[in-house]
């Protein structure tokens, strides 16, 4: 009877392993299509806004960005509105929490980055702003890696904890020393206002969306 009650206890743990490894290939594929949709539309906002601020000047079309989560959540829904809504699991709840925590963090803090830098503008003197002004973008592209990556980690994938860490990280650090504004410079020639002040966030953002969100998206979408 005890043997019995063992080998249910074993058969029970295998369908439960097989049951999570089923759930984790589905959302897998689902996290892989989102990831490549965010990674394509951050990168065509990017070249939309940069090429709007080269043309007009007016640094207001940095708002656009605000539009990609909802451009990423309508065309997402477009994309998968003729496949089966996957049941809900615990992989697939543990990512979306994942990426909710990390929709909450990154709004809050460009709420307070906006106000602070709009608010010390006003306040203080162009050279103490400059070295208190708050840069968001470097942040929210640690955030972001620090969310593919534990993504990465609950769906075993190793290219997406990869991609998440040089994303995360790579980007923050690219930001930080200014890697975009120092090439530029060597274009002494070509270079004025707005190639400095626009193209660099540009090119960190197309350079660090494809590393963290298109590429993997597109190998977790095409894996079997």
């Amino acid at each position: 009877m005890e043997e019995n009650g063992n080998l249910t206890a074993e058969r029970s743990l295998e369908i439960i392993t097989e049951q999570i490894k089923r759930s984790r290939k589905s959302v897998s594929q689902e996290v892989g299509q989102s990831l490549y949709i965010a990674g394509l539309c951050i990168m065509g906002m990017a070249i939309l806004i940069t090429t709007c601020l080269l043309l007009t000047g007016n640094t207001l079309f940095y708002l656009l960005y605000g539009l990609i989560p909802i451009l990423v959540i309508g065309i997402d829904h477009y994309v998968k509105r003729d496949k089966p809504k996957a049941p809900v699991s615990l992989v697939g709840s543990m990512v979306d929490k994942t990426w909710q925590t990390f929709g909450i963090f990154t709004l809050s803090f460009c709420v307070f980055a906006i106000l602070f830098d709009f608010l010390m503008g006003r306040m203080e003197s162009p050279e103490v702003y400059v070295r208190i002004a708050i840069h968001p973008f470097r942040i929210i592209l640690l955030m972001m890696g620090m969310a593919i990556t534990i993504t990465g980690y609950i769906l075993k994938s190793r290219w997406l904890v990869w991609c998440g860490i040089i994303g995360g990280i790579g980007g923050f650090i690219w930001e930080s020393f200014g890697v975009a504004d120092f090439f530029l410079s060597r274009l002494s020639d070509l270079a004025n206002f707005y190639l400095y002040s626009h193209i660099p966030p540009c090119i960190m953002v197309l350079v660090f969306s494809f590393v963290g969100l298109t590429l993997p998206g597109w190998m977790l979408k095409k894996q079997k």
